[in-house]
């Protein structure tokens, strides 16, 4: 597999503070995802997250060995996550198809030798949305429909945050290594994502906005709680939050995202909330 992937480095808070709109948008964010057709990836030195996007329009795209984590296959040493973002498509693993219809999710486990991806229609492609870490044994390999998830619902009208979280790879619905991931739809007439905001220090965090009008931004938080910053998301994009920074948003119309976690722990509720009296 051709490296041709972005490479985020870390960055301590101290060092955040002093960043300008370019150099935040450079070290947290991505618009690469889901821009052309093939294979895009992005390699993030905390936790060693990969996040990507493979779009077959006509031709499979193979997610193959890669030199930026010295591998012959893509999960020799990781697990992968797949959520399916576009029109139908498949994914083959080792031989075995599995259908992916809007919003289906896959769970590859380490070992997997084979992986490929295509399109029911080239002319309307799926859109896989790719998250991976380090695993350090193999389970299961898992199809998840969309209809079989049932999401938690949170917020409310009142605090413009009223939102359902689908929740695709958790410990309640089967075993990864690190991996936690899912989804959020915001509700018609609300705006904010996850808020108030949190860090969780075990782990860290990705969000790839999506389901977004050309025209809808939405305004993304990270930093620490007393130091804030902002980074503007358009539809289909990343940003990336370190264990240290909260993450929340605000849009100016309707939106969702796919988040994903990898760290210390799989604890869905590990958060350590933010006083709003001390936000800044």
């Amino acid at each position: 597999m051709e490296d041709n992937a972005t490479h985020l480095y870390l960055h301590s808070p101290e060092a955040t503070r002093w960043m300008d709109t370019a150099e935040l948008r450079a070290n947290f964010h991505s618009d690469q995802l889901m821009k052309k057709p093939g294979l895009e990836l992005i390699y993030w030195e905390q936790d060693r997250t990969v996040a990507g996007s493979a779009m077959p329009a006509g031709e499979e795209v193979v997610l193959g060995g890669w030199d930026k984590i010295r591998a012959d296959y893509f999960c020799q040493r990781r697990e992968l996550g797949i959520l399916n973002i576009g029109a139908a498509g498949s994914v083959t693993v080792d031989g075995t198809d599995y259908p992916m219809e809007h919003l289906d999710g896959l769970y590859v486990p380490r070992g997997s030798k084979e992986i490929k991806f295509s399109s029911k229609d080239g002319k309307d492609p799926a859109k896989f949305y790719l998250l991976s870490y380090p695993a350090h044994t193999a389970h299961p390999l898992k199809h998840i429909k969309q209809g079989d998830i049932k999401p938690l619902e949170l917020g409310s009208g009142d605090t413009c945050n009223e939102r359902k979280l689908y929740q695709v790879f958790h410990p309640g619905t089967l075993e990864t290594c690190q991996l936690v991931m899912g989804y959020t739809v915001i509700a018609k007439g609300s705006t904010w994502n996850t808020f108030p905001p949190h860090t969780h220090d075990r782990r860290s965090e990705v969000y790839f906005y999506y389901g977004m009008a050309p025209e809808t931004l939405v305004i993304h938080l990270m930093g620490e709680p007393v130091e804030t910053r902002h980074i503007v998301m358009r539809n289909e994009e990343a940003v990336f939050s370190p264990c240290w920074s909260i993450h929340a948003g605000a849009g100016t119309g309707p939106y969702s995202f796919i988040w994903g976690m990898g760290g210390e722990n799989q604890d869905f509720t590990d958060m350590d909330g933010c006083d709003l009296a001390n936000f800044y």
